[in-house]
């Protein structure tokens, strides 16, 4: 298995494989918005490749949070014939341990806490994700000792 950074022509593949792995719409849902004209942070958009086919895949967004910077996890997919083998965890665990080496202080997600809370993920309480999301799917991590503490309001495009 390789692990790599996104490459400019891994694009269309890491879309496709998006497309198999969600609903239809996915471009609809609040995260997406908060994704439009915003390039992603390059150093944490991951890729897994076994044998160069395209296994598994991650991307981190820049989000604003209340004003502070905070990352948006999202999307992390996994070839629908590869899952149950441990590699959306491995991107995640990789992409989050590089988050912390770069510097970032909190990472947010909207996602399913039974799963994402054996990372540590934990619901964010008065971070407010544009609707419609539910909030029991605000799902936020500390980077740092108290990444979180006092950060609150609404999730806006960073820039």
């Amino acid at each position: 298995m390789e692990l790599a950074l996104e490459r400019p022509e891994d694009l269309w593949e890491v879309e496709a494989l998006y497309d198999l792995c969600f609903a239809p719409g996915r471009e609809a849902l609040s995260s997406y918005r908060l994704r439009a004209d915003v390039a992603p942070v390059a150093a944490l958009c991951l890729t897994l490749r076994d044998g160069g086919v395209l296994a598994a895949a991650i991307r981190h967004w820049p989000v604003s949070v209340g004003g502070q910077a905070a990352l948006l996890l999202g999307p992390v997919a996994v070839h629908p014939t590869r899952q149950g083998e441990g590699l959306g965890g491995w991107l995640i665990d990789e992409s989050l341990a590089r988050a912390r080496a770069l510097g970032w202080a909190r990472v947010m997600l909207v996602g399913d806490a039974p799963y994402y809370s054996r990372f540590g993920f934990v619901r964010l309480e008065g971070v407010e994700m544009p609707p419609p999301t539910n909030p029991d799917r605000v799902l936020g991590l500390a980077l740092v000792p108290g990444g979180w503490d006092g950060v609150r309001g609404a999730v806006s495009r960073a820039g």
